[in-house]
């Protein structure tokens, strides 16, 4: 479902401020797999779900979804293939616009629009029937404005709202960070049954090695660029948060400079 092929970015080239962010990075998930991954300040997690995402073109490789070589597509256009949450609650979401508005934006996301009414009250009921299974109370709220609902509320609109399409690839760039320990824990379960009921292909980036280990079928690690450490299966089940630990300083011959993983 995804294969990412030799890719390579550096960001301020010939400037006293190069950095390289991704160095010949090669991965490949396969249809329905949920892969978490956790990594050290400036490992290049976020720069390969931009990469993915089409926010920049990588200086060499090739990005492949389903089949389709999207390396050229320009953001948009990845709009049809891709879900994506980001860590701050607010960016997914119209604060604006109503909570059925949002709906109906996610709904229409890379289609053709109509002049047709905008929505229908058969959409309406759907977006209920929809709403109920994030039992926080939201399908009697469709006309409230998202910017009044909490940041949990909030994440969980745009999880529904990022897997409404069942897009090819859900992208989580630590979509959990923002928010308090209980609503977090929420989020995730949610994550973990929409995931599971329409059997997407998943990348999620999280800080928390406890939640890399307790969610998905496997786990990568990235260092300076690249992956440094790939498990699954019941190996996976069996980690540790120290046995990580241990894997890093392995691979990479430096101890994990991540505060919130550490004290996480």
């Amino acid at each position: 479902m995804l294969e990412l092929k030799n890719i390579s970015k550096t960001f301020n080239p010939g400037t006293v401020n190069a950095k390289l962010a991704l160095n010949g990075l090669d991965l490949k998930l396969n249809d329905g797999d949920f892969v978490t991954v956790i990594g050290g300040n400036g490992a290049g997690k976020s720069t390969m779900l931009n990469a993915i995402a089409g926010v920049w073109k990588p200086d060499a490789g090739q990005i492949i979804i389903d089949g389709t070589d999207v390396t050229p597509m320009p953001e948009y256009k990845r709009a049809a293939f891709l879900g994506r949450v980001f860590q701050d609650p607010m960016m997914g979401t119209a604060a604006n616009m109503w909570l059925e508005e949002n709906l109906a934006l996610a709904q229409r996301r890379g289609k053709r629009r109509t002049l047709r009414w905008a929505i229908t009250n058969k959409e309406r009921e759907q977006y209920r029937e929809m709403l109920k299974t994030l039992d926080l109370g939201l399908e009697d709220r469709l006309t409230t404005r998202v910017g009044l609902l909490s940041g949990g509320q909030r994440q969980a609109v745009t999880l529904l709202m990022a897997t409404m399409n069942r897009p090819k690839l859900l992208l989580l760039d630590e979509h959990t960070a923002a928010l308090d320990p209980k609503t977090a824990a929420k989020v995730l379960e949610l994550t973990d049954k929409l995931i599971n009921e329409e059997k997407l292909t998943a990348l999620m980036i999280t800080h928390n090695m406890k939640d890399a280990i307790a969610h998905g079928n496997r786990l990568i690690m990235m260092n300076a660029g690249r992956i440094i450490f790939d498990v699954s299966g019941e190996e996976k089940k069996n980690l540790t948060v120290d046995m990580l630990l241990e894997q890093f300083s392995k691979a990479s011959g430096q101890e994990f400079a991540n505060d919130r993983a550490l004290l996480n």
